[in-house]
Formats: C-alpha cells, sequence, structure tokens
C-alpha cells in the first residue's frame, strides 16, 4: 500500500461543507478536491480548516472514495476520505455546523 500522504483543505462556508461532507460513512468523512492519484485503503492526514474557522484541525483517517481527472459527467476529481475512530469530535462539530441541513438532498462531490 501507498505511504501516508499530507493533504490540506480549506472550506469557506457552509453549503461547500454540505457538498464535501460524507455522513453516510460511520465515523463521517469529507471529500477532497485534487488530481493527485491515491488508491483505495490508502492512509492520508488532512489539515482541514472549517468555515468561519481560523484554526486547522488534524485529521487522519483512509480514502474510500476515489473521482479520479476526467471523470464522467461535472464530477470534481478528488477522494473521499473516512475520518479514523479518534476523530469522533470533527465529525461532531461537522454534523453542529451542518445542523438541519444533512437530510435535505443537497448535491455532493460524491453521491
Amino acid at each position: 500500500m501507498a505511504a501516508q500522504k499530507a493533504l490540506s483543505l480549506t472550506i469557506q462556508d457552509i453549503p461547500t461543507l454540505l457538498s464535501a461532507y460524507m455522513p453516510a460513512l460511520e465515523r463521517g468523512g469529507i471529500f477532497v478536491p485534487t488530481r493527485e492519484r491515491y488508491e483505495l485503503g490508502q492512509e492520508v492526514f488532512l489539515l482541514l480548516t472549517l468555515p468561519d474557522e481560523t484554526e486547522r484541525v488534524p485529521v487522519t483517517g483512509r480514502v474510500v472514495w476515489v473521482s479520479p481527472e476526467g471523470v464522467s459527467g461535472r464530477r470534481v476529481p478528488g477522494i473521499g476520505i473516512h475520518f479514523s475512530a479518534e476523530d469522533q469530535g470533527v465529525r461532531d462539530h461537522i454534523e453542529n455546523l451542518l445542523a438541519g441541513q444533512l437530510d435535505k438532498g443537497t448535491a455532493t462531490y460524491t453521491l
């Protein structure tokens, strides 16, 4: 398996966070736009900045979704990262930011 890679993602607003968040995953996850190649199951380290915040939150996880460059439709190339068990606080914080919006059927980067 490939070595762990480090990424950085700044999400500017709540609509973008709603499109990037992956609530169907057991521990939550986030879509990270990137043109770099990743493998399913690859471990990644992410510095995540959420809307209206300046602190970068460290997150570790595994790649569970890959949208390669040139993917059909209007999909953005990137990866979906499933948060580790240690990042439950990040999931809880994101879901608080998105309170009342997760069940509205908004289009996402993955599904």
